[in-house]
């Protein structure tokens, strides 16, 4: 089973910004964290995201897509980054959630991530054939992506 995590942080938390970067020790414990999820072989993905000033939200009204540039003043949390585990059960995946060195006014939020066979006996046969097509197509995109070192 596959899951999300989902780092939530006030704005003013986001490295770089306001205060500076945060101490060493922080980048130490948190890669001393992914460490162990790549040598435990449940590590799928993991990024740190830049500030939402460096962004744009799209909302849909109903007539057309609008952009907005970031800031968005109206969140008191955006989301920092994110990982995704590979993990045999929920609770494997809390478990390597209550390891994760978050520190005070951040927010973890782990949600599963649906497979292909989640869609059986729900969507279209032919809806899941393409889906499969497409995800073998982004398969590829990665792979070439790794590659290429960009």
């Amino acid at each position: 089973m596959r899951y999300m995590m989902i780092m939530q942080a006030p704005e003013t938390m986001s490295v770089g910004e306001v205060d500076g970067p945060p101490p060493a020790e922080v980048f130490e414990a948190m890669n001393r964290y992914n460490t162990a999820l790549v040598e435990a072989g449940v590590l799928l993905a993991a990024e740190g995201l830049g500030p939402s000033a460096e962004g744009f939200e799209l909302t849909n009204d109903g007539e057309s897509p609008t952009v907005t540039d970031g800031p968005f003043a109206e969140a008191r949390e955006l989301v920092a980054g994110f990982w995704i585990l590979d993990v045999a059960t929920r609770g494997e995946a809390e478990q390597w959630a209550r390891r994760c060195p978050i520190g005070p006014g951040v927010r973890l939020e782990v949600r599963r991530i649906h497979d292909m066979n989640d869609l059986e006996g729900i969507a279209p046969p032919e809806v899941l054939d393409a889906e499969a097509a497409l995800r073998s197509r982004v398969a590829e995109r990665a792979a070439q992506y790794e590659q290429s070192g960009s």
